[in-house]
């Protein structure tokens, strides 16, 4: 958990290889996924991802990787975990989405992001 907070991506490493469990949760209910979407680590990201963690779980403090992504203006992290199956849907407790927050935060390029894998999903849909 600290080093993926931390950016420590060969800590992490080593420490998957070696059995760690990376569905692990803090105290809080967070996880390694969210603490390394919240400040970008997108090596880290793809590594937890690669596990196969939960791209939706949703913590104590109202988030999910997706929203904590967004709200850090990380745009590959937002791709990312998009790519992965992120419900664009979830709302924080205050009742904000990953597009309402990309638009009230002014992250065009997040937007953009979100709005393309929205079109995607309706595309696929119509077929």
């Amino acid at each position: 958990m600290w080093a993926a907070a931390h950016g420590q991506i060969a800590v992490v490493e080593f420490l998957l290889q070696n059995g760690a469990d990376p569905q692990l949760l803090g105290k809080g209910r967070e996880s390694a996924l969210s603490l390394a979407c919240s400040k970008g680590y997108t090596d880290i990201v793809k590594m937890l991802l690669d596990c196969g963690v939960d791209v939706n779980e949703y913590d104590w403090n109202g988030g999910t990787p997706l929203l904590y992504a967004v709200h850090g203006n990380h745009v590959k992290c937002v791709k990312m975990l998009l790519e992965n199956g992120a419900d664009p849907t979830t709302e924080t407790d205050s009742g904000y989405n990953s597009m309402d927050l990309a638009v009230a935060l002014g992250y065009r390029s997040v937007q953009q992001v979100i709005e393309s894998h929205l079109l995607k999903l309706l595309h696929n849909i119509k077929e």
